[in-house]
């Protein structure tokens, strides 16, 4: 049994601490930051504030970034600045946000409104006239900042549903203006209330004894009792270097979803070897979420177990107090105590304890897998005659016993052999360049070949000497297929002669096969309208406006997918 010897907080002090706190000092446990309490007000004014989602809850490839206010399922609630400053960022998106205002406050931060209905009239005016100006209903657009000043209070947009939102809310961050880090925003005093420890539900240990963890790393569930912030789990044999992992979530009073909890710490007799804390977290970091987690666990049950252990290639910087990087060598044959303490954003905590009878001798050789080396920290490059593989440092969490494997190309638009790139149960943290040698392929297609996986998807890619080169973001079997096909227009409400004089809108559905959509134009007698689009509904719609007078009028809709196949649809009508 190594022997650990660090200074730590009381876990005694330490809980009495956490459960006697409110939000406002929460941080100061993990953090020497200092973050103004009073500045800010709430971006709403619906009471009691309610959360659909936490700071740094577990999303599928990322953390959240910020807090999701509910709006009573419905859309239209004011949101309002929570400070003075100026809107220095416009954001309108096919999908993400979809519509998003940033606001830099003289203190340093910057908060964000993101999934907004509607902008306030003098905003809306400015994207709009953006909009025009570059003929784009996308725009990502950084205003001078005497363009648009606010005051604290002031109305500057309505909650709304737009872009990847799952129903209405409001998701709202605060960012570090400088290095653009995101921040728990009940950091500063944006109040949700709350008195309820979080849950814990279940209880791992993985037997890595010195290899990298894998979808094949032995794993063993321990039963845990126990409600209320207090759990225990009965006596567990362990023999050699272990790792351990729980499944935890968090509710607010309230209207509150399953959220996520703020700090994950793991003792060992007493002594601090694992702290976790979402204080804050940079955006090129948060897909590492996929090695903060048990990623093939994630894949084959969407359960999210999150590992007290950290693989030397994680990015993220919202851990302490490690000691082994929080592994545990059991073998000297003594009993051991270990606890963890799970605490949200407010200071609610949980404590799970258990005791550990070590083992005396080594633990038996894991057999692994043959395959090819791979290491964490370096340069990795694999090829053959059909296709080549380069792994950039930084994209791995672990050293890699990589494994690959040809099959036969699949009937109908297939262009080579397909190519398992290792196995989707390793996370990547950056795509990788991807060549693969085209069969065959007729010069006239070149243009439109690109690289799909197996399950459909499009990698993108482009034709260079013979091969189709791509950057998948992530481990999968592929191979060429070409897309020619151009995408798809379905009117819903519009047809050849319809007058349309008591619509305020023209709405269409579109849709590609394989590429994916890449432009939309809207003409109405020869001149650019704007389109706006619905991404998780793929509804396209024009909101008519002075720029259409009373009459017969030509509309003519221009929509073109990444391989730049194209598809018209013109109607005439009447207004």
């Amino acid at each position: 049994m190594q022997i650990i010897k660090i200074k730590s907080i009381s876990p005694l002090l330490l809980l009495s601490f956490l459960i006697s706190t409110n939000t406002l000092f929460a941080q100061q446990i993990f953090s020497s930051n200092k973050y103004p309490l009073t500045y800010f007000r709430q971006p709403l004014d619906i009471m009691p504030p309610a959360l659909a989602g936490s700071f740094g809850e577990i999303r599928g490839n990322h953390f959240h970034s910020g807090i999701d206010f509910r709006t009573n399922q419905r859309e239209g609630y004011p949101v309002y600045a929570v400070a003075d400053g100026y809107v220095s960022r416009l954001r309108v998106q096919n999908s993400g946000f979809g519509q998003a205002l940033y606001v830099n406050h003289p203190n340093g931060f910057t908060s964000v409104y993101g999934h907004v209905q509607r902008f306030a009239p003098k905003i809306a005016s400015i994207v709009k006239n953006l909009e025009y100006e570059k003929k784009s209903f996308e725009i990502d657009e950084f205003p001078d900042q005497m363009l648009i000043p606010v005051r604290k209070g002031e109305v500057i947009a309505w909650s709304g549903n737009r872009g990847s939102s799952g129903g209405p809310h409001l998701h709202f961050e605060i960012r570090d203006s400088k290095t653009e880090e995101t921040i728990n925003p009940q950091f500063f005093g944006i109040d949700i209330p709350d008195n309820i420890p979080p849950v814990i539900y279940s209880l791992y240990a993985y037997k890595l004894n010195g290899k990298p963890f894998t979808e094949n790393t032995p794993k063993q569930a321990i039963a845990i009792t126990g409600s209320n912030g207090s759990y225990k789990a009965a006596p567990v044999s362990l023999t050699g270097e272990i790792g351990f992992g729980v499944v935890t979530t968090d509710r607010h009073n309230g209207l509150s979803g399953l959220n996520g909890v703020y700090s994950i710490q793991l003792e060992l007799d007493g002594k601090m070897i694992y702290t976790s804390a979402l204080e804050r977290f940079a955006f090129e970091d948060s897909k590492a979420i996929n090695s903060h987690i048990d990623y093939p666990t994630f894949l084959n049950t969407k359960r999210s177990i999150q590992k007290s252990f950290v693989e030397p290639g994680n990015p993220l910087s919202i851990y302490s107090n490690l000691v082994n990087s929080g592994k545990v060598n059991f073998t000297d044959g003594e009993i051991h105590q270990l606890k963890y303490i799970i605490t949200d954003s407010k200071g609610n905590a949980s404590t799970l304890s258990f005791a550990v009878h070590s083992g005396a001798s080594a633990p038996p050789v894991t057999n692994i897998p043959a395959g090819i080396v791979f290491g964490y920290n370096k340069v990795n490059e694999f090829s053959n005659d059909e296709i080549k593989a380069v792994f950039p440092l930084g994209t791995l969490y672990n050293d890699l016993n990589f494994t690959y494997k040809k099959t036969p190309k699949p009937a109908g638009n297939a262009w080579s052999n397909v190519h398992q790139i290792h196995n989707r149960y390793t996370p990547l943290h950056t795509g990788f360049e991807l060549s693969i040698k085209a069969d065959n392929l007729p010069e006239e297609l070149r243009e439109k070949a690109l690289i799909v996986s197996t399950n459909g998807s499009s990698q993108g890619g482009s034709f260079v000497n013979g091969f189709v080169k791509a950057n998948p973001r992530a481990f999968g079997s592929f191979y060429i297929a070409v897309d020619t096909i151009a995408p798809r227009i379905v009117p819903t409400n519009i047809s050849e002669g319809k007058s349309m004089a008591g619509l305020s809108k023209i709405f269409f559905k579109i849709s590609d096969n394989l590429s994916g959509l890449k432009n939309f134009s809207g003409y109405i007698d020869g001149k650019w309208v704007l389109m706006e689009f619905d991404a998780k509904t793929a509804t396209l719609w024009h909101s008519f406006d002075e720029r259409t007078a009373t009459g017969k009028h030509n509309l003519e809709l221009v929509v073109s997918d990444v391989k730049d196949n194209v598809k018209r649809y013109s109607v005439s009508f009447f207004r």
